[in-house]
């Protein structure tokens, strides 16, 4: 269930504000008109716009990724010819930005760049083109081109474990690269932790769309799954700011205690941030836990002593146990937030309906195999045999995309194993949890004009118990509300039975409502997630435990034998826990596998294979 990150790394609506290299509502590039008439000063601004464009999908001012040093773009690293190809490499990224619905062709990039720059466009454009930055995604256009560019160029077979985010992603990249693909996906649909329930009542009369796993787009700028929404005609809802707190007997929170505890809150994260600074070095050889750390300020500064400062306090631990899917004692103080400096800027927005419209769109037309689960994956010079049921998949490579816990519980069997410094990373990071109760009612009682209420309570271990509510009835197409279940008391969620669940939360909205006058109607329908016992996620998303560093997840990250590659959000050491950290991991592999490919001169594969024990050898065919 993967959630998502703010400003500030706590994912939901309070977000603590601090600098940012990104300007939220960056415009799209100039027209083609625009550019034919242009002074120096024009082109400066033009320049550094398409410059802001690039860095809002995560691309440094002025140096190279090392997906661009791998890809040897330039000749020489630094230097003018650098310098020339970040321009041309930024014009040509906001120029197919500026309108995703089309096909942007080399010769459209082509059209106002000076012609001596010519080779700079073929690098930076076949680079762009190739990991995904321009000409992904499933508008029309889009897919039309992508069926026939690479028809006549097979580069081999590829089997892709996992159908979630990442494994749809990377399928559609590879096959559109010329790889013959399948995926093997043990649900009985795609999406992985992307999932929207369609939920109504018996009559069908009050309706209503639940995305139980992930579910916010967290910063819309550069964020792929905003182009998606673009090309899909998707509006975006953003999520508002507005957040009022109640308190156990039901009554708001007075808002000048709420922002004085709020801003001792973020205080204390502040000093454990200069803290850690100041011994570094000690702490990689002995860290220990974030929570730990902000319990020893708060008892030195005297914070939140009295009761109800207490419980706002614990209000926003809870959000950042949210934030993480985990307790504040399992994080590491040293590399907690290791990803803020990447995340993306812009508003968090809902998408009207669910997520699950990007997972349709992604699955479509690719050859997936549902109900497969995985049991083993031989890999060696020979190439991948893949195990799955009674059936046996063999192929040139394979692109493993399952979620971090199920690598922890060894769901899968790696032969040979995989080796130790993957193992090590594997137990080192950690995989969380993060619960939800999705209720549909007949009517919304709480009032439209706010996305999100949050609930305190004055039992520190259950602090994160139904803690934040989110109002879907803006984008779900009914009166639904989402309670959350954090830290402590998300583990505790798994054993209570769902009527009991149930029955809490609306136990704590007629506690905040009764008392107004608004009566709580019961429930059309509920659902409670219990991704802790999914044995396909074995919880819901990855965070950076105490001992362990954001250096595991490029090591989650690393390919075995050039045979056997990894994916996911917790292979993503940029935007690890989110959405379009999934996605563009797919990417990323895609383009591996493609180098990999071209680099081990890989014998095109006629088909891929499936043996059946208990029949002849079944053909699947070209894929």
């Amino acid at each position: 269930m993967i959630s998502s990150s703010t400003a500030s790394r706590l994912r939901v609506l309070r977000p603590h504000p601090k600098p940012s290299a990104v300007v939220a509502g960056i415009p799209d590039s100039p027209s083609a008109n625009q550019r034919r008439r242009r002074g120096s000063t024009d082109l400066s601004k033009e320049v550094d716009i398409e410059a802001l464009i690039a860095i809002s999908v995560g691309f440094p001012v002025d140096s190279l990724t090392e997906e661009e040093i791998e890809a040897n773009v330039v000749s020489q690293i630094g230097g003018a010819e650098q310098a020339n190809y970040i321009i041309v490499r930024n014009h040509i990224l906001s120029r197919w930005r500026s309108n995703v619905d089309v096909w942007l062709t080399k010769d459209h990039a082509l059209e106002s760049i000076r012609a001596e720059h010519k080779n700079l466009v073929n690098s930076a454009y076949n680079f762009l083109l190739h990991h995904g930055y321009i000409n992904f995604g499933v508008a029309p256009a889009i897919k039309v081109v992508k069926t026939k560019v690479f028809d006549e160029m097979p580069k081999g077979s590829v089997i892709v474990i996992g159908a979630g985010l990442s494994g749809l992603v990377a399928a559609r990249q590879l096959v559109f690269l010329g790889f013959k693909v399948v995926v093997l996906e043990g649900r009985a649909r795609p999406g992985g932790r992307v999932r929207t329930k369609k939920m109504s009542g018996t009559d069908g009369s009050v309706v209503g769309g639940a995305d139980l796993g992930g579910s916010v787009l967290t910063g819309i700028n550069g964020n792929p799954l905003g182009v998606l929404a673009r090309q899909l005609g998707l509006p975006l809802h953003k999520v508002r700011d507005i957040c009022p707190l109640y308190l156990p007997n039901g009554r708001m929170v007075n808002s000048d205690v709420d922002s004085k505890v709020e801003v001792s809150f973020n205080k204390l994260l502040d000093r454990v941030c200069k803290l850690r600074q100041g011994i570094m070095e000690e702490i990689r050889s002995v860290d220990v836990s974030l929570g730990s750390a902000l319990e020893a300020f708060r008892l030195v500064y005297k914070v939140a002593e009295e009761p109800l400062e207490r419980m706002l306090l614990d209000w926003h631990l809870a959000n950042l146990e949210y934030a993480n899917a985990t307790l504040m004692s399992n994080l590491s103080m040293a590399f907690w937030d290791q990803d803020d400096p990447y995340e993306m800027g812009g508003d968090h927005c809902f998408i009207p309906g669910g997520n699950e419209s990007f997972i349709r769109a992604l699955a479509e037309e690719l050859p997936i195999f549902y109900n497969c689960p995985v049991k083993s994956v031989q890999y060696g010079s020979d190439g991948v045999v893949v195990h799955a049921g009674r059936q046996e998949f063999r192929s040139e490579m394979v692109l493993c995309t399952v979620p971090l816990g199920v690598l922890k519980m060894e769901s899968i069997a790696f032969v040979p194993e995989l080796p130790q410094r993957k193992k090590d990373a594997i137990e080192r990071l950690g995989f969380g949890l993060l619960n939800k109760v999705a209720i549909l009612f007949p009517y919304d009682f709480w009032g439209g004009e706010i996305d999100t209420f949050g609930h305190l309570t004055d039992d520190p271990n259950m602090r994160g118990e139904f803690f934040l509510f989110y109002s879907y009835s803006a984008v779900a197409g009914g009166p639904l509300l989402i309670a959350l279940v954090a830290g402590e008391a998300a583990v505790k969620f798994e054993n209570m039975s769902p009527v009991e669940s149930v029955n809490r939360v609306l136990e704590i909205l007629k506690g905040i409502f009764s008392p107004k006058g608004i009566a709580v109607p019961d429930p059309v329908q509920a659902v409670c997630t219990r991704w802790g016992q999914d044995p396909f996620s074995y919880g819901s998303y990855s965070y950076v435990a105490i001992g362990a560093s954001g250096d595991d997840y490029d090591i989650l990250a690393e390919s075995v034998d050039d045979r056997l590659f990894f994916a996911g959000e917790a292979t993503n050491k940029q935007y690890p826990a989110t959405m379009h950290g999934a996605f563009l991991s797919g990417m990323r592999e895609a383009a591996h596998i493609m180098r990999v490919a071209k680099r081990n001169s890989i014998a095109p594969s006629e088909k891929l294979s499936s043996v059946n024990h208990e029949s002849n050898d079944v053909n699947l065919g070209p894929v």
